[in-house]
């Protein structure tokens, strides 16, 4: 299957992650902080460096992958500043995209409303009424962008935010009817938060043309406690259901990239260390 990373998890210093991500033989770049600048915010001349030191490794670019929308809020409406300001980024991302051939732009989701649908009384007393329906009007703008502009979106299955599962990325696309512009970037340690299982019942979610873009690390979560840990690749809870998830990707022909997220250290700090601790075994359950 087609490999990358997401290159700022080994430095945010792009040449140094092309030679490592050479030396490993991952072909897809991934990016989201290009030196000190997240993507959409380079000048048009970085933009050019960039290009030339991706063209001059032979990576192509999977993904830029901007934060549009996190940190935003049911009380934000279509329009407001902050939204605008968020669109205004989706813009500059697109624009770059074209120039460096990237085929995806990720798009993130606001903040979680806890409990969005109930049953037996809790539709009165627990349900965050409305929640959901606030939320998908922020990013229809965003796909009609994409659209125009002949971009696909891939929103991320993150922690906190209102796509937290696969289900919930999934009913975004079908309440937008934007399947044809809006996929899912599936990140199964980012949805181990809410608990859904990533085999089978995450994937399963996915099937029928939803799946755009896969992030894959290992975590230990502990909800209760709301503490998360980063584990090494192999030594979380989803360590038994990687071969699983890659067999079944392999089995349904998905071809799309998956970024390995380099967010592991061994406490101390040094997160390329992280990497090449985990890196053989992506490698040889994904590749």
């Amino acid at each position: 299957m087609k490999l990358g990373v997401i290159c700022d998890g080994i430095s945010r210093d792009l040449s140094h992650s092309l030679k490592v991500m050479d030396e490993f033989k991952l072909d897809y770049a991934e990016l989201q902080f290009v030196g000190e600048k997240e993507v959409g915010d380079h000048s048009v001349q970085e933009i050019a460096q960039i290009k030339d030191l991706l063209e001059g490794h032979g990576k192509p670019v999977s993904c830029l992958s901007r934060h549009i929308f996190a940190g935003m809020t049911t009380a934000n409406k279509p329009g407001d500043a902050l939204h605008t300001k968020h669109m205004d980024a989706l813009k500059r991302v697109i624009e770059m995209a074209h120039e460096v051939n990237s085929p995806l732009v990720r798009i993130m989701t606001s903040k979680k409303e806890q409990i969005l649908w109930g049953n037996n009384g809790a539709e009165k007393w627990n349900v965050a009424h409305g929640a959901w329906d606030t939320f998908a009007p922020l990013i229809a703008p965003a796909v009609e962008l994409a659209r125009t502009e002949g971009i696909t979106l891939v929103v991320e299955t993150g922690n906190g935010t209102m796509v937290n599962s696969n289900y919930t990325a999934r009913k975004l696309i079908d309440d937008l009817d934007a399947k044809d512009t809006l996929k899912v970037l599936w990140d199964p340690a980012n949805n181990c938060w809410c608990h859904e299982l990533a085999y089978p019942d995450g994937y399963e979610e996915l099937k029928g043309g939803y799946l755009g873009h896969v992030h894959i690390k290992d975590v230990l979560v502990d909800t209760p406690r709301a503490t998360l840990t980063v584990k090494k690749m192999g030594e979380g809870q989803l360590a038994d259901l990687f071969q699983p998830m890659a067999d079944a990707m392999r089995s349904d022909n998905y071809d799309g990239v998956i970024s390995f997220e380099s967010v592991y250290h061994q406490g101390d700090g040094d997160f390329e260390r992280g990497f090449r601790d985990c890196i053989d075994l992506f490698r040889k359950l994904f590749g």
